[in-house]
């Protein structure tokens, strides 16, 4: 069901790989409400994913970016500010850790791969809020956010410098939100449920801990799509004065203890 909440908006998203991304839902649900977008991946990712299956199907331009590079940030933002003129949202759906994926344990890390994960998964907001910032081309009461997970305040195994990297995101948010209040721009972070995308179910033991996240949350977990419906009212004026904000969404994982399905596990053995 559409209700007409982006009608008129322009945007920005980054980071839809396939229909498992959230981002990839993200962007469908804001076409369905009304707004227009530009789609933005790194090259590669492009390579590997079906952004150009997504772009047909929300009448969107597909412009390759790698978010961590500024020279290539100018470019789409130059581009985006050609098509539409000021914009009135962001969506930073990126993350990646090479020692994730190679499986180096966080009391081995490889720094060199740490630093290159650091700057793809947080240092790249600041980038991505610092180009837009400079060339002054988002609208007052616009919405910039970013997708993070509760891994930046809890520990979780195997989740590595990911979590590292997630509690930076959060801390650029605050930060420069602050100044973004000068121009009526709000920015948030989304702490979603644990979602199998792709890069969600490359860490070690997703699957078991989807069940466990389920089974904690009263509400069970948040899907990709209830995660995209959420950003909508985030893009939407209807939320003009939240911002600087870490925004849990998870069916109450983040202030439950424990819940009785767990307790009834332990119970019967």
């Amino acid at each position: 069901m559409s209700y007409g909440l982006l009608k008129g908006k322009k945007g920005i998203i980054f980071g839809a790989l396939n229909e498992q991304s959230i981002a990839w839902k993200v962007a469908e649900r804001c076409h369905e409400e009304g707004a227009e977008f530009i789609l933005s991946n790194a090259p590669i990712a492009m390579r590997m994913g079906e952004l150009n299956a997504l772009a047909e199907k929300t009448g969107s331009e597909v412009m390759g970016a790698d978010a961590t590079s500024i020279e290539d940030l100018e470019k789409l933002f130059d581009a985006a500010v050609a098509k539409f003129g000021k914009i009135d949202f962001i969506l930073h759906s990126i993350g990646m850790s090479v020692n994730v994926r190679k499986g180096k344990h966080y009391t081995e890390m490889n720094y060199d791969w740490l630093e290159k994960g650091w700057d793809v998964s947080a240092v790249s907001f600041h980038k991505v809020m610092r180009v837009a910032w400079e060339k002054d081309c988002m609208n007052e009461w616009g919405s910039i956010l970013a997708l993070t997970y509760i891994a930046a305040q809890r520990t979780f195994p195997d989740y590595n410098d990911m979590s590292d990297n997630k509690a930076y995101l959060e801390s650029i948010a605050r930060t420069f939100g602050n100044y973004w209040g000068e121009r009526k721009v709000r920015v948030n972070t989304v702490s979603q449920s644990p979602t199998p995308t792709t890069a969600g179910s490359g860490v070690k033991g997703f699957g078991g801990f989807l069940g466990y996240a389920d089974d904690m949350s009263p509400l069970g977990n948040a899907t990709a799509l209830d995660c995209a419906n959420y950003c909508v009212t985030l893009f939407s004026d209807l939320t003009k004065k939240v911002t600087m904000q870490n925004l849990f969404h998870d069916g109450g994982f983040s202030s439950t203890g424990v819940t009785q399905k767990v307790i009834s596990k332990y119970d019967a053995e």
